[in-house]
């Protein structure tokens, strides 16, 4: 199963299991003077200005600490951050899902930064005892990515590099909204996983991915945030464009498993399946923005191509 399948079934009740919590103390196991932030989620998190050691705990957070010139001062990642090249050569403490958390203890991490599609409970408790400060993102828009950019700049001291790479990415959303602002919004269903059928709800950021790149998705009223489908209903709500990860797991989601599931599809009879690396759909990072453009250009592709990177 993807990463990002994992990252999204669990992204409500990690936030509901994580709400509560709330640092212990405004002072650091050293003495030094700490400054209290509220995360994400509304916890106070008192950490010391401009962390020297920090662990991310997910990729997208990975991405955005990098991003912002803060690669020196990361210690740890996940075994799932591998990207930007960098980032491959920094201690791996286990997966997203199930840190060591022994190992992550002896880094001594002046700060862990944690994204809530990812995190379980257990882990907030035990970082709360031991006076680790922990910092959780909870982006739910396009951009919401923008703010939780801001937001690390500002529990980093990288004030002026954040708002520097937010500015750029929002010129770039506002690009692609005003390309697509008078164009005709057609029916898109994204698969997320085929066996069971997942796609995206309405509270989701990509359902505004697919909002803001001019679409309409199929399953945008949907209260789940990532509700199972069928292909019965898939087939009745007639999308015009089906999106499907360039990889799913160890393997590709292939066009024929798609088409013979979806062959009376308008999306299917007129080859509109759209393929996207799911790193520019799953990551609520920087390189969203790459995702939005590239889902801009697939949906339409009769307009001027958005300007911006395009490599995963």
């Amino acid at each position: 199963m993807l990463y990002s399948l994992h990252q999204c079934v669990l992204w409500a009740c990690a936030a509901l299991l994580l709400a509560g919590l709330g640092c212990r103390s405004a002072q650091s196991t050293s003495g030094a003077p700490r400054r209290v932030y509220n995360d994400e989620l509304k916890r106070r998190v008192a950490v010391v200005p401009n962390p020297p050691r920090i662990v991310s705990l997910a990729p997208n957070l990975t991405e955005m600490l990098f991003a912002l010139g803060l690669g020196e001062r990361v210690v740890a990642v996940t075994s799932y951050c591998d990207y930007p090249a960098a980032a491959l050569s920094k201690e791996k403490i286990g997966s997203t899902l199930q840190p060591n958390l022994e190992r992550l203890i002896a880094l001594k991490p002046d700060l862990v930064i944690v994204s809530t599609a990812s995190q379980l409970e257990g882990l907030a408790q035990q970082l709360e005892r031991l006076n680790i400060p922990l910092y959780i993102t909870n982006p739910r828009t396009v951009r919401d990515v923008l703010a939780s950019i801001r937001h690390v700049g500002e529990v980093t001291g990288a004030v002026a590099q954040a708002e520097q790479l937010a500015a750029a990415l929002d010129e770039r959303i506002q690009r692609v909204e005003q390309r697509v602002a008078q164009q005709p919004k057609p029916r898109v269903f994204f698969v997320l996983q085929l066996a069971p059928l997942i796609t995206a709800g309405r509270n989701t950021f990509l359902n505004d991915m697919l909002a803001l790149a001019g679409g309409a998705s199929i399953s945008g009223a949907e209260s789940a945030d990532y509700p199972q489908f069928s292909r019965e209903a898939v087939i009745a709500r007639a999308p015009e464009f089906i999106i499907a990860p360039a990889m799913h797991g160890d393997g590709a989601l292939g066009d024929k498993e798609l088409q013979q599931a979806f062959a009376a599809t308008p999306a299917v009879r007129n080859q509109r399946i759209v393929r996207i690396h799911p790193d520019l759909t799953s990551r609520p990072g920087p390189r969203l923005i790459d995702g939005l453009e590239q889902l801009a250009d697939a949906l339409h592709p009769q307009q001027e191509p958005s300007v911006g990177p395009k490599k995963p």
